[in-house]
């Protein structure tokens, strides 16, 4: 039983509890706030901390890279594409204009691809493909030339199996924990509250308000409900066009004799890899047993990390074998679907979710919580 001093404080009803303590949820918190600051908001979170992909990505700052959006194009449409990659460079924008860079250890470094040997495009066809993309580009990025081809650095950064690199300047990485961080922090500061350990098993409408049953001692009430839980999402609405994806990452030892600084993909976005300080994070190969991937369970398996580790060596360091060992292993659960667009929308009256990142949550995430803010107020 609560007390009467906290039914009136901790538990009194809100005019919105948003389910989901991630980037999502988070920046759907400050937008709201933002537009009404006198609002009464609670976010709910299972997890101590946010648990989902939020704290368990790859600390990644990107919009795409050239195969990534090429493929998008034919399967999306160019339209939806170039709408979802001016969704993603403003959302990055919009985290450097609210937090500084050593907030949140940022760093426009770079975003590079990589083409191997056996990739069958030829040399003049990936040309074409970087006009192309970088004429599309110019009025979201207002640079004339987002993507280049640098095949002159491969031998540079000691890549094996690579035919060409393309870069992006206006990519880079960041700390995906310190901005999780920082954003708790200002949205605390702006009177949300947060509670931790606590799971949302239904929603009920009684009286014109929406009670939440806990898998505590206490239920909530509140005027609105946003479920920004992700990949998740399902637990609470299985209606949904959501599909999870395990996202596995190894990080490696100090490497001494790293010869190369940024944010890499390859293969369409399915291999990914960064330094870390001098340390090499790596992950993906998601697309080597997609379904054995389709799944909540946020463990490491045996052939995705052997593969992960082939790539390493063979592709990433191949001229540092023995020089360093692996230290960390995790996952994380994205949320995908049949496509990429996020999903915001008011589920029934008063039920809203921003879900569905498709892997891009850091830079999607601060124009879906100002979309969804605009939606509900």
């Amino acid at each position: 039983m609560i007390s009467i001093w906290e039914k009136e404080s901790f538990f009194a009803p809100q005019d919105i509890i948003i389910v989901g303590n991630g980037f999502v949820g988070l920046w759907s918190a400050f937008h709201l706030k933002k537009k009404k600051p006198n609002l009464k908001i609670t976010i709910v979170d299972r997890g101590t901390i946010p648990t989902g992909a939020s704290t368990r990505n790859a600390g990644f700052a990107c919009f795409g890279s050239l195969s990534e959006l090429i493929h998008d194009g034919k399967i999306m449409g160019t339209k939806k594409m170039l709408e979802l990659v001016e969704m993603r460079y403003k959302g990055l924008k919009n985290i450097q204009k609210y937090f500084s860079k050593k907030e949140m250890d940022f760093d426009l470094c770079g975003g590079y691809e990589l083409y191997d040997e056996i990739d069958k495009k030829s040399s003049k066809k990936l040309i074409q493909n970087i006009e192309y993309l970088n004429s599309l580009l110019q009025p979201i990025t207002k640079t004339k030339q987002t993507f280049n081809l640098i095949d002159s650095k491969i031998s540079d950064f000691g890549f094996g199996k690579t035919k060409h690199l393309i870069k992006n300047k206006l990519e880079g990485y960041l700390h995906s924990g310190k901005l999780v961080q920082a954003l708790l922090q200002k949205v605390q500061s702006m009177g949300v509250q947060v509670f931790t350990g606590t799971e949302i098993k239904s929603t009920e409408k009684i009286n014109g308000q929406i009670e939440l049953t806990t898998n505590q001692h206490f239920n909530l009430i509140a005027t609105q409900v946003l479920i920004c839980t992700n990949a998740f999402a399902k637990d609470l609405l299985p209606e949904l066009d959501i599909v999870p994806a395990r996202g596995q990452v190894l990080v490696t030892s100090d490497i001494a004799a790293l010869r190369w600084k940024g944010s890499f993909h390859s293969d369409e976005g399915f291999y990914y890899f960064r330094n870390i300080g001098k340390k090499v994070l790596l992950g993906g190969a998601r697309n080597k047993a997609f379904k054995q991937e389709e799944t909540t369970q946020m463990d490491i398996t045996i052939n995705i990390q052997k593969e992960l580790e082939r790539y390493l060596n063979e592709v990433v360091l191949p001229k540092q074998k023995g020089q360093f060992t692996i230290d960390y292993r995790w996952s994380g659960i994205m949320g995908m679907g049949s496509e990429k667009m996020p999903i915001i929308k008011e589920i029934e009256p008063n039920i809203f979710c921003a879900v569905r990142m498709s892997g891009m949550g850091v830079a999607l995430a601060p124009i879906v919580g100002k979309s969804v803010a605009k939606l509900m107020l």
